[in-house]
């Protein structure tokens, strides 16, 4: 956490129109920073750099001036030309400050490497097709959190001779340790023995409330995919953990980790505030840059305790008892045990906050509004035993009946009912249905509200137009977090095709045509704000490993060279790959961890033939008439799905060669054999349930066989 950040805002301030109007006009290629931040795009063509997956939505952002429709083609790593089309035109979009049409090839599925997708001239970079896409990614992002650890030796075999280094905070010389720290004055008057877990980001704080949230996905990660009956691969030696071997599952080892540290930090009993958790443990002085952490030679110090520390703990160890019990029963009731306590000492101490102006050696992470937390907490812990005392805790809270659990900006580790919400939808207790069917709702509801975002946007971003803050990618991994469990929860194939799409952007398919996570895409970041993996400072030192994801656009600017840099940037442009740029450019666990979930969700084969999922619409096409040369037919498309089509683009590719001559009740374009059909204002909406029709006059060469495929926004009809 960088030293001038007192705390991160719980609702970002709304960019001016003024500023919006600014970053239009910047516009274009001109909008991403100069090329010796490495952050410059290198073709207007922008694509998930890592690549698409066979049966999911395939979406490609071009900048340009042009007002037409453009023709795409995309070739194999041959060249080989294997499928084409025309995009579509979006206009100005103003977070990117560009200009921007949209290239859909979602109907091409075949495996292959090495594609690239070329328009107007421009070519994307390389990418891929594949099934096992996203499995590196899966094994790196969590890798991050191992890399993280605090107090134990990072072994070269697990992660290579680069990144290898002793243990940190141990009292090893000129270490001070984390095994015997003190209190800042007048908060205790003894030590506490608080090592263990994970460095929070680019320094070596260790915070409570963002190692709450972080660990919460990564054993949230495990849940789902143990109720979609995929979590082997999240199972025994599959990710590279020291612990792998010991029959428990790998996520769960690494989470173990920082669950321990946790647990440490809870106040003994027989101490004022006992059971509550102490906000957080760092140097008395912000560390230099760079610092190997066995090489920090600074004093540590524990805060004071604070309530929304105190029901991280809670929450935390609530699940922790749930999800570890089939495992080890005893870590199990340990956890619960301290959960247990650190709720009644919430209770009793229900308005402890963290100041804002704690802030020296450390991030404040100052947070003045509770009720969430304890609703979260609540729901954790009535899961966990199914008491009675945690469901009225639940069902009193305001936020079990709230229209704001899921704000426009995602949750985080100040906004935590949504977590709650995420818990009572997926996990069964005994809450009366009515109940469960809202909380559902809301779930599925949020996710509809960032697929209207996404749709609205060049990008496809499910933050909004003022959402570019500290940390950004992080808010955007929590927002797919939202609509895989909405997929989850409604069998709805958009859900799944949006959280990809998210996916999408972090790797690429964004303003400035950077992979955001290091290692993974043509083009990624390198120099993320870290004092060990500090190369661009120390050439003896490492880049950051890969599946680290950097915060992301800020257009705040709120570091020295963001303010240097990045002046008049258009808001998802505010991005700098700099080690110095702490405001756009740092690490967090609460930013790899819904990395690591999304990735882990994506990584999961569909089915065994990767088929695609089930279709939310379904098309009839109707040769009506045919004379020598021409032909007409009639295209129905019904709304098969549970909520409505707002704008819609039919594609199809024909078999024949057939050529569209002219069309009616809607606009009809062709590149090559691929056709796309738009609709007209009158007939953008369908309803669930409802049909839309339109026509086409084509010309032939022998035969007008029916298309074999076609997809709505990128999703295949039945």
């Amino acid at each position: 956490m960088p030293p001038t950040m007192t705390s991160a805002l719980r609702r970002p301030p709304r960019l001016s129109a003024t500023l919006l109007t600014a970053a239009l006009l910047v516009g274009g290629l001109t909008s991403a920073p100069t090329a010796s931040a490495a952050t410059a795009a290198t073709t207007a063509v922008r694509v998930n750099q890592v690549g698409y997956l066979p049966d999911g939505p395939k979406r490609a952002t071009v900048v340009t001036t042009a007002t037409e429709a453009l023709g795409w083609q995309l070739r194999n790593a041959s060249g080989t030309l294997v499928a084409s089309g025309s995009t579509v035109p979006r206009g100005a979009d103003i977070p990117s400050g560009q200009s921007v049409q949209v290239a859909d090839f979602s109907s091409y599925r075949a495996a292959g490497t090495g594609y690239v997708l070329t328009v107007d001239g421009s070519a994307s970079a390389p990418f891929d097709i594949r099934q096992d896409l996203y499995d590196t990614l899966r094994s790196d992002a969590m890798a991050f959190f191992h890399h993280q650890r605090s107090g134990i030796a990072i072994d070269a075999s697990l992660v290579g001779s680069a990144y290898a280094r002793p243990a940190g905070h141990l009292g090893v010389a000129p270490n001070k340790g984390d095994v015997s720290v003190p209190c800042q004055t007048a908060v205790c008057d003894y030590t506490q023995d608080v090592r263990g877990g994970w460095y929070d980001a680019g320094d070596h704080g260790k915070y409570v409330v963002n190692g709450g949230i972080s660990v919460w996905l990564l054993v949230n990660s495990f849940e789902r995919a143990r109720r979609a009956g995929k979590e082997a691969a999240l199972g025994d030696s599959t990710l590279r953990v020291p612990e792998r071997g010991n029959g428990i599952p790998d996520v769960l080892d690494e989470a173990r980790w920082e669950l321990d540290f946790l647990m440490r930090m809870q106040v003994p009993d027989g101490k004022p505030h006992a059971g509550m958790a102490f906000h957080k443990i760092h140097d008395a002085a912000w560390t230099g840059m760079p610092t190997r952490p066995e090489q920090d030679p600074q004093p540590r110090e524990l805060h004071r305790p604070s309530t929304a520390a105190t029901l991280n703990l809670a929450a935390t160890a609530a699940q922790c008892a749930r999800v570890f019990r089939p495992y080890d029963s005893a870590y199990a009731d340990r956890c619960l045990s301290a959960a247990r306590r650190a709720w009644s000492a919430a209770r009793t101490n229900p308005a402890i906050h963290a100041p804002d102006s704690d802030s020296t050696g450390g991030g404040a992470y100052g947070d003045t509004r509770v009720t969430d937390e304890f609703y979260w907490a609540a729901a954790e812990l009535y899961a966990a035993t199914g008491e009675s005392a945690y469901r009225d805790a639940v069902t009193s809270s305001s936020w079990h009946t709230s229209a704001d659990a899921f704000s426009p900006y995602g949750f985080g580790w100040a906004d935590t009912a949504a977590l709650g919400r995420l818990v009572l939808a997926t996990v069964p207790n005994g809450l009366p249905a009515a109940d469960t069917a809202r909380i559902r709702t809301s779930v599925t509801a949020a996710a509809d509200g960032y697929l209207s975002r996404m749709a609205a946007q060049g990008y496809a971003v499910p933050v909004p137009a003022d959402g570019y803050f500290w940390g950004s990618n992080g808010a955007v991994a929590n927002d797919a977090v939202v609509m895989a469990v909405a997929g989850e929860l409604t069998g709805d194939p958009r859900y799944r095709a949006g959280a990809l799409e998210t996916m999408d952007y972090l790797l690429g398919r964004n303003a400035l045509g950077l992979s955001y996570v290091t290692g993974h895409g043509e083009t990624s970041s390198q120099n993320q704000h870290h004092r060990f993996w500090a190369h661009q400072l120390d050439a003896s030192l490492p880049h950051p490993p890969a599946g680290s994801l950097a915060g992301g656009p800020n257009s705040a600017l709120q570091d020295p060279v963001a303010e240097q840099r990045l002046r008049g940037c258009a808001p998802a442009a505010c991005y700098i790959d700099h080690i110095d740029s702490y405001s756009t450019n740092e690490v967090a666990v609460n930013w790899n961890a819904p990395l690591a979930w999304l990735a882990a969700y994506a990584a999961e084969r569909t089915s065994a033939g990767g088929e695609p999922p089930t279709a939310s619409c379904a098309v009839t096409y109707a040769v009506s008439n045919v004379w020598s040369t021409g032909f007409t037919a009639n295209v129905t498309v019904k709304n098969t799905g549970p909520t409505a089509v707002d704008g819609w683009q039919l594609a199809w590719t024909y078999p024949a060669g057939q050529r569209v001559t002219s069309s009616w009740n809607a606009t009809v374009t062709q590149s090559g054999t691929t056709v796309s059909a738009r609709n007209t204002d009158w007939n953008r909406t369908i309803a669930p349930g409802a049909t839309v029709s339109f026509g086409v006059q084509g010309t032939h060469t022998g035969s007008t066989p029916a298309p074999a495929a076609f997809t709505l926004n990128a999703g295949v009809c039945a």
